[in-house]
């Protein structure tokens, strides 16, 4: 859950690295995300997809080679390419 006053970040970078250390352990080759926290939970979208991406471009896996973001609706997708620079 996003805080105006506590850095939760590192909590939020640690849902995607766990999962893909998971989905790397089974053998999985590919994984889609939801974009963790941004709905109900209240993260800022822009900083929702920058966590995500810190991680998704740094991942060391064996087996893992795609990713997909999961994004609801033409806004949050607008504001992923913008973070993203596509």
């Amino acid at each position: 859950m996003h805080s105006a006053t506590e850095d939760r970040s590192e909590l939020l970078r640690a849902c995607y690295q766990n999962s893909l250390r998971v989905a790397d352990g089974l053998g999985a080759e590919t994984i889609a995300f939801p974009l963790i926290s941004a709905g109900i939970y209240r993260w800022p979208v822009d900083d929702a997809v920058r966590q995500a991406l810190t991680v998704l471009r740094t991942a060391e896996t064996d087996h893992l080679r795609t990713a997909y973001l999961v994004l609801f609706g033409p806004e949050v997708a607008a504001t992923a390419r913008t973070v993203a620079g596509v």
